[in-house]
């Protein structure tokens, strides 16, 4: 869609000097330059930068759409063009020395860039345009001071263009190119960032944005904008930006506030803490031939997958009555009818059994136990589900010894139990006292970590 009739113009020294004085003055008249046509692309623009900052030398135009805007602030000394108003395939950052270039350049603008003499580079995923500054022998892209900016940059003949920006979500910006003007649905501001204010004074300053699902976005918006002060918004809703790219890290800049419609309710809570008595100790494993192949095995025997945010799997060492290690099993899914193992030396693990565990953790802790130790598996609100052993009962000569051996949980077994019940194992071990087997183990021959028989 086309709106607000415009004829292109090229600008004049007389026009920069007088128009960039101050913010009180009138946009400069038209002066259409129709003779001018792009001859290189955005992509094959790319293709000139290998590794450093070249200038350009041949008689190169490249064609674009305005689609930043420095009026409320939060761009300075920059353009951002992509190189078409719907479904851009790149973008750029040109670099201009140019206080209030929104008089000149609105966005929708259609402009042609005269290429040589001007400085191309890449920082990240963005391709910039501009002139040069040396640093420590280094020529890297800056700003094209004002008086050179009518020389290179060009409006061309024509209507404003309605500039649509790409509708996308936080998963999928990996999959759209940088330096283009995006819209993303669903937005709010993280909680811990209520209350605050858009950006610190005079600081560049990161907001972080999520989905309803968790997934988190970085704003980020500039200590000197028109709105710095204002009062970050508490609802939900769209933000359209331009996306800046650097490596994984993926972030948006609105140009103002119109850019954010944030009038919807809060996305629902999302609950990730949950109990099941279905999830229990397995096996326990402390071959007599390979200290490093130890591990723990947990089952779920429930059909339903199960979150294990804020689980704990803890370790009473020998005799010991205050927990001696713990481990966070946070971040981990254990699905239906299926194991999850955890080792302390995860390399060692997959060179012995095959397979990588779930989760790999450090020596010490409660899946590196030799045999005489007392665990327990907690929920996220304290409660035991199951214990193996007797807490302030060292394990050497017991029914819940396990050294150089195995202890496996029975398959009649389905619930976990806050209470050790030996009738609920099969242990093997070194002594075969207090009724197990006296049975060395081996690994991998005499385990079966992930299979739960």
């Amino acid at each position: 869609m086309r709106f607000i009739n415009k004829t292109c113009c090229s600008l004049s020294l007389i026009i920069v000097f007088s128009c960039v004085v101050g913010s009180d003055f009138e946009a400069p008249e038209d002066n259409c330059d129709s003779d001018m046509e792009a001859n290189i692309s955005f992509e094959d623009l790319e293709g000139f930068f290998n590794d450093e900052t070249i200038q350009i030398q041949e008689d190169l135009i490249i064609e674009g759409y305005i689609i930043s805007s420095d009026r409320a602030g939060n761009f300075y000394g920059v353009l951002y063009l992509q190189d078409h108003p719907t479904n851009p395939a790149k973008g750029l950052q040109l670099e201009i020395d140019l206080r209030n270039s929104h008089l000149f350049f609105e966005v929708g603008s259609k402009v042609q860039v005269k290429l040589k003499g001007l400085f191309l580079g890449k920082s990240g995923e963005t391709l910039k345009l501009g002139g040069s500054f040396s640093a420590f022998g280094n020529v890297s892209v800056g700003r094209l001071p004002a008086l050179k900016v009518p020389d290179h940059i060009f409006l061309s003949c024509g209507d404003i263009e309605e500039v649509k920006p790409i509708l996308t979500n936080i998963l999928d910006v990996e999959n759209v190119p940088a330096n283009v003007l995006v819209k993303l649905d669903s937005l709010e501001v993280m909680d811990e960032g209520l209350g605050m204010t858009f950006a610190l004074p005079k600081e560049e300053t990161e907001i972080i944005l999520k989905d309803c699902n968790e997934n988190e976005m970085v704003m980020l918006n500039s200590g000197f904008s028109d709105f710095q002060a204002e009062v970050l918004p508490d609802g939900n809703g769209t933000i359209t930006g331009i996306l800046q790219k650097d490596g994984k890290k993926h972030q948006l800049v609105i140009r103002d506030l119109n850019d954010l419609d944030f009038s919807n309710d809060r996305c629902p809570e999302i609950i990730t803490e949950f109990t099941s008595n279905q999830i229990f100790i397995s096996e326990l494993a402390d071959p007599d031939n390979n200290s490093k192949a130890r591990f723990v095995e947990l089952y779920n025997a429930s059909e339903e997958s199960l979150h294990l945010n804020k689980w704990i799997l803890q370790r009473y060492t020998n005799d010991k009555t205050a927990v001696s290690s713990s481990i966070d099993l946070s971040g981990f899914i254990i699905e239906g009818k299926s194991t999850f193992v955890i080792s302390p030396n995860a390399a060692e693990f997959e060179l012995i059994y095959g397979f990588s565990p779930d989760l790999g953790v450090s020596t010490n802790s409660p899946a590196d136990s030799n045999g005489d130790d007392n665990l327990e598996l907690v929920d996220p609100f304290g409660v035991i589900i199951d214990r193996f052993g007797i807490i302030g009962e060292d394990g050497s000569g017991t029914n819940h010894e396990f050294e150089d051996g195995r202890a496996v949980r029975n398959l009649n077994i389905t619930k976990g139990n806050p209470s050790y019940t030996f009738s609920e194992w099969t242990i093997f071990n070194d002594t075969g006292d207090s009724g197990t087997t006296k049975l060395l183990q081996n690994a991998p021959e005499d385990f079966t970590p992930n299979e739960h028989q």
